[in-house]
């Protein structure tokens, strides 16, 4: 796709407006690799002077503090941190609530001072601005669509409205669960339980907000974090509806609506 690297734009004496945060599940994930090309086409259509750290890139360390693992988030932390200050980065954009919250409101303490966006304010920005223009036969269009608020995005962050408004330039019927917004139900992956096995319980969480996004009839359940998606996805599954429903992240959506 030809993705400008931070090291090729500081050799070619270019000064990116963005740094695009990846992310180890953007980078490594099957499917939320498809989010990060998603969003990579949005930005160079929207013609945004942007660049990743590819390979300079650690993980954010979100997963080994919310792991208890407080000696290697620091560590993973002060490289990244060094990495980005070296740079002299300002602002930086990520498709993931986890890195997003962390780089927001963790690393300020080590050292890390960034203006940090999630993808969804960034799109709804691009929106508002007109870089972003909607194809008139989009493929959403008309579309029963229920949305699931991210902890991390949401209750961590109080990031509502702007996925909403994003799904609203799709023209497409949104239909809210019981539980939504500030009484959202999380999907089961935050806080590292995405990486180990669950507690004995009654139920799957996963499972059980999948079965609260079916209730409303939609055939499309709209997320914008990748351990969102994993857990949905594997909930539609259980579920025996992947042939009526499908994930997808609002950029995915936003880059195949696109003119």
């Amino acid at each position: 796709m030809n993705i400008p690297t931070m090291v090729e734009s500081v050799a070619n004496n270019e000064t990116p407006e963005v740094l695009f945060w990846v992310g180890c599940a953007g980078s490594f994930d099957q499917r939320a690799q498809k989010i990060t090309k998603a969003f990579a086409t949005i930005l160079s259509k929207a013609e945004i002077k942007y660049a990743i750290l590819g390979k300079e890139e650690m993980c954010t360390g979100d997963p080994a503090r919310r792991a208890g693992n407080e000696f290697m988030f620091q560590m993973m932390a002060y490289q990244n941190i060094q990495v980005l200050n070296g740079y002299g980065i300002k602002k930086i954009v990520t498709a993931c609530p986890h890195c997003f919250n962390i780089l927001k409101n963790e690393y300020p303490e080590l050292g890390g001072n960034y203006e940090v966006i999630h993808h969804a304010t960034f799109l709804q920005q691009l929106i508002d601005e007109g870089k972003i223009k909607m194809n008139e036969q989009g493929s959403f269009k008309g579309k029963k669509i229920t949305y699931h608020d991210s902890c991390y995005l949401g209750r961590a962050n109080g990031i509502y409205e702007a996925p909403r408004k994003v799904l609203e330039a799709l023209d497409v019927e949104l239909v809210e669960m019981k539980r939504c917004r500030s009484n959202g139900l999380c999907c089961g992956a935050g806080g590292a339980q995405m990486f180990k096995e669950e507690e004995k319980g009654d139920i799957r969480i996963n499972t059980e907000r999948t079965r609260e996004a079916l209730e409303t009839g939609a055939t499309i359940i709209a997320s914008n974090c990748p351990f969102c998606m994993t857990m949905l996805t594997d909930g539609i599954k259980i579920n025996d509806k992947e042939d009526e429903v499908k994930v997808f992240d609002i950029a995915e959506m936003i880059a195949a609506s696109m003119d």
